[in-house]
């Protein structure tokens, strides 16, 4: 299921038929009341949510979603008609999975969608240790020294990828690459934010991720 949050009702009608002759389950809304209401009964596989909205504005509905840990693992894709990068990088930076600039076509929704898609599946049930750290990618959990981490969703594809490829060193090109896709439009600045709010959430252990100034990061495990 996919939920579609756009007020204008034109190109919302255009979103879903384009979304449900695609394969998928979709239902759309004109603002967060409708929206918050829908969360409440169900959740959806992903949500598409316009930034400039009546009442409760898309950000703002961002932040919620990315703040619960019973939402924060949903994936998002954002929207705005918005010239300016300001709210893209914003969106990015709070946890969103990719950005459409309008106007866009539904083609490109629909690939950025199953982008998306395939980004967030599930590929490894293995649980992996590193020191302190433990991911358990089938129940979707993150301990430190046995404490549950509450991480979105992004901040937690960006720690497994380093448990992966422990000792190796990424530049932050490679980071978004790898952990947001390779039609991902965001900026490097995206990934040092993360980066940082990922080691405060660490803890302790956020100190298994080192930055080699002027190349990138990488994950050590230290005494």
């Amino acid at each position: 299921m996919i939920y579609c949050i756009e007020d204008d009702s034109g190109i919302r009608n255009m979103m879903l038929y384009a979304i449900r002759a695609s394969g998928f389950e979709a239902v759309g809304f004109s603002d967060a009341t409708e929206f918050w209401i829908a969360m409440n009964e169900k959740k959806p596989e992903l949500i598409l949510l316009d930034i400039m909205l009546p009442g409760e504005d898309g950000i703002s509905i961002l932040k919620k979603l990315k703040s619960d840990f019973v939402t924060a693992d949903i994936p998002v894709i954002m929207a705005s008609a918005k010239g300016t990068e300001y709210d893209k990088v914003l969106g990015l930076d709070l946890g969103a999975d990719d950005y459409l600039a309008k106007p866009f076509g539904m083609m490109e929704m629909i690939s950025r969608i199953k982008s998306v898609q395939r980004r967030v599946s599930p590929k490894d049930t293995a649980v992996t240790r590193i020191g302190m750290i433990e991911v358990n990618p089938e129940k979707h959990t993150v301990t430190v020294n046995g404490n549950a981490v509450a991480l979105t969703r992004k901040e937690y594809d960006l720690l497994s990828f380093f448990m992966q490829h422990y000792n190796h060193v990424f530049t932050r090109e490679q980071l978004l690459e790898k952990v947001w896709g390779q039609d991902f439009l965001g900026e490097t600045r995206t990934v040092d934010v993360h980066i940082g709010t990922l080691r405060t959430k660490l803890g302790a252990a956020g100190e298994y991720i080192i930055t080699l100034r002027g190349i990138g990061y990488k994950m050590v495990k230290k005494p």
